[in-house]
């Protein structure tokens, strides 16, 4: 073994002439206090920084902060040494601690080695790995055992890229995709406060995710002032006083602002256009400096609040519009230079054409040129490109666009449909992975939440499972909502002041989609540690698989009774857009998951009446599976409960939505069985069917009266924007309807 102090003399020495990332620290056992030593007090280093000294400081310890300079003293008092560098430590990127040495590390990487339990490096291949392992310390220090869970290892991103889909809702005149719901609407604010953005960026960076992607159908008057266009730029920020309806277009369009939206607006805030241009700076500058890039993803054509001023148009056939739109693509990039990128849908409003305004030209033309003009005045200047496979084929993508394309280009594709809580497996990719054989291309995922707002969720297998089916040619991933706004929550009956972030409330599930994405190899017992830190009291009590198992119960519900988008299923409610309520006979009807190895009812009852072989699962093993979560995770808050003594407010809140999910569970257990029963019952004429029909479904009645009451005790009923209002006690109404379909049903035979 090497000289303890030549070690630490030929790591600083290295330190003066690297580039690397690198984190290095010594401590007594007897020691209370930690000096902290580091090349940079800002940036991703600075903010791992801040986490160590935040967790030493919970644990009781003084700590100071000294530069690198100060990171070694002769005298052997120093109790803790923390050094970040730059790029690289040596030629070979390699640094010797004792007889070990750390390899090449991966982009976004870090190694940490460990001398007994006085010593500790971490050694970054770049800023944001050294963040990522200086946060791995600080997570260590606030678990029990503290520097005793450090242990050596060498960490890659599984998945180079991972992040968050964020709709935002700017103002009423540049609204996000469909504002209509309760969600977008209480967050308009929120979307202009420095507070958020940094309590929200903060968690995206502990939790490893580095992408974040804000989508708006035309966010630039909100954001961009324009030489040629000076009256487009908004000032101020406002709401619609018009009272939201249920359907989506009953108030507006999804993506358009309507006349009566522009008569009915009122002031939140005040704010000038050279303000808001600064604000978002900052926010890119701050998220920068937590290893996350920014990009802005539109939907066209659709020119919200632009419309009618200097001959602008939502016709795809209008130079007009072409010319501002170019305009408003390049002082955007001009304007924002932390902005990492752009992406795009050929569509919601655009049409197949043969012309000059054929979709990928008119794509090109605006966003394209708009790009290539902003690049010539800043030509070292790189923006990445998402284009969506979306209303457009991936041929005429390639051809006409990303061949044209200077910089880095990649594609997007909804990966689940509407609905990632569903398979882990989604089939849905499968011909665009054949077409995109033939390209040197990679792709986003989309992964779409629309179904589950409400109740905290929390399944490390079915995320580590979903994470690891993703197909080789990926570039990364982004998760999140069309119809939903993930700010502040409002809907709780036990607010937090100010209000929870969604993303502090929705904790286990953001940490679990970003964490495992960063390490798909995370290990059971560390993510167990992170839920023992947050709920102390539930140690031993088997938390984390009740949680799990009430949370394998909305993905299978989405499996059985499949609905491609987001309006046209909310589990959650049993609700869709258009009709309401899915009664027992669109449960007879509906089809299940493509790929799913399910049997529809009307499939089974079929082979059932025809003495038909049987290889996929029934509708009745479907319903068995569902009790068996439902009685397993109610069982396990129950004993939570009786044997935790006293718990936290934010543990008894989560068991509420552990066992709300556990009675949405048996009631669509018990509907399934009705539905089946009926429909044999309808096929057969055999009357015992009917009445275990009635009966099922007389409990599935029960079982959603006992989830109402745990429901509406948490959180006030809202309205969604891509279906319609989720109240719990007045959809009872319709669930009681189905007992009298069932008594009032006739045979067809």
């Amino acid at each position: 073994m090497k000289n303890y102090k030549l070690v630490v003399t030929r790591v600083a020495k290295l330190l003066v002439c690297c580039v690397g990332a690198v984190i290095c620290w010594g401590m007594q056992a007897s020691a209370k206090e930690f000096i902290i030593c580091s090349d940079s007090s800002e940036g991703p280093m600075g903010f791992a920084v801040r986490e160590i000294s935040a967790a030493l400081t919970e644990k009781g310890f003084t700590v100071s902060n000294r530069p690198l300079s100060e990171s070694w003293s002769p005298t052997g008092e120093i109790h803790i040494v923390l050094t970040v560098a730059a790029r690289k430590l040596t030629e070979e990127r390699t640094v010797d601690i004792g007889t070990e040495a750390i390899e090449p590390l991966a982009s976004q990487g870090y190694a940490i080695r460990s001398r007994g339990n006085s010593r500790y490096l971490v050694v970054g291949a770049d800023d944001v790995g050294a963040m990522y392992g200086g946060l791995e310390v600080a997570e260590a220090i606030r678990f029990e055992g503290g520097l005793d869970n450090v242990h050596t290892v060498v960490r890659k991103p599984s998945i180079a890229r991972r992040g968050i889909k964020f709709n935002i809702p700017l103002d009423a005149r540049t609204p996000s995709y469909d504002d209509t719901g309760d969600a977008a609407q209480n967050n308009y604010i929120e979307m202009w406060s420095l507070d958020f953005w940094r309590a929200f960026l903060d968690d995206m960076a502990r939790y490893r995710y580095n992408t974040l992607t804000l989508w708006n159908p035309h966010p630039f008057p909100s954001i961009t002032k324009l030489p040629d266009y000076p009256d487009v730029a908004l000032e101020d920020v406002c709401v619609t006083t018009l009272k939201p309806t249920y359907k989506a277009g009953a108030w507006r369009d999804p993506q358009f602002v309507s006349p009566e939206v522009l008569k009915n607006l009122k002031v939140v805030k005040k704010i000038t256009m050279g303000e808001k241009i600064e604000f978002w700076r900052e926010v890119m500058r701050y998220a920068k400096n937590r290893g996350i890039n920014i990009y802005l993803i539109t939907w066209n054509v659709l020119m919200n609040s632009a419309e009618g001023k200097y001959g602008i148009t939502n016709a795809q056939d209008n130079p007009k519009s072409i010319a501002y739109l170019r305009q408003c693509v390049r002082e955007t990039i001009l304007t924002y230079p932390d902005l990492a990128g752009i992406g795009v849908t050929a569509g919601e409003n655009m049409k197949n054409r043969d012309d000059e305004y054929d979709r990928e030209k008119w794509l090109w033309n605006t966003y394209g040129l708009g790009i290539m003009d902003a690049k010539k005045k800043q030509p070292g200047r790189e923006v990445r490109f998402i284009h969506r496979v979306w209303n457009t084929g991936l041929g005429k993508i390639m051809t006409d666009f990303a061949a044209k394309y200077p910089d880095p280009f990649e594609v997007g594709f909804k990966y689940a449909r509407a609905h990632m809580y569903s398979s882990t497996k989604p089939p849905f990719c499968k011909s665009l992975l054949k077409e995109m054989a033939r390209y040197d291309v990679k792709c986003w995922w989309n992964l779409r939440n629309d179904d589950i707002f409400n109740f905290r969720w929390g399944d490390p297998e079915y995320v580590r499972q979903f994470l690891s089916n993703l197909p080789e040619n990926t570039a990364g991933y982004h998760m999140g909502s069309d119809g939903y706004v993930w700010g502040r929550e409002f809907t709780s009956f036990e607010p937090e002041s100010p209000r929870t972030l969604e993303i502090e409330k929705h904790w286990y599930s953001f940490m679990l989609w970003g964490r495992l994405g960063y390490d798909l190899g995370l290990k059971r017992e560390a993510i167990e540690q992170t839920l023992l830190r947050r709920f102390g009291e539930a140690k031993g009590l088997g938390l984390y698989e009740t949680w799990a198992t009430a949370s394998k119960i909305i993905p299978l519900i989405n499996r059985f009774h499949w609905r491609d988008w987001d309006f046209m299923w909310a589990v959650e409610g049993c609700i869709d857009q258009q009709k309401g309520f899915h009664t027992v006979r669109d449960f007879i009807t509906n089809q299940t998951m493509e790929g799913s190895n399910l049997m529809s009812i009307q499939d089974y009852v079929k082979a059932c009446l025809g003495n038909d072989q049987m290889t996929l699962a029934t509708p009745i093993q479907v319903a068995q599976e569902l009790q068996a979560y439902a009685d397993h995770s109610l069982k396990g808050t129950s004993a939570i409960r009786r044997k935790a003594g006293a718990i936290s407010k934010e543990l008894r809140l989560t068991l509420g939505d552990i066992e709300a999910m556990s009675h949405l569970g048996n009631y669509y257990a018990s509907k399934i069985l009705g539905a089946t029963q009926l429909h044999l019952f309808e096929k057969s004429n055999n009357e015992d069917s009917r009445i275990s029909a009635v009966r099922y479904l007389s409990d599935a009645q029960n079982h959603w009266e006992k989830y109402t009451a745990i429901a509406e005790e948490l959180y006030k009923p809202q309205l969604l924007a891509r279906t319609r209002m989720l109240d719990w006690t007045k959809i009872l109404n319709d669930v009681k309807k189905d007992v009298e379909i069932a008594r009032q049903s006739r045979s067809d035979e």
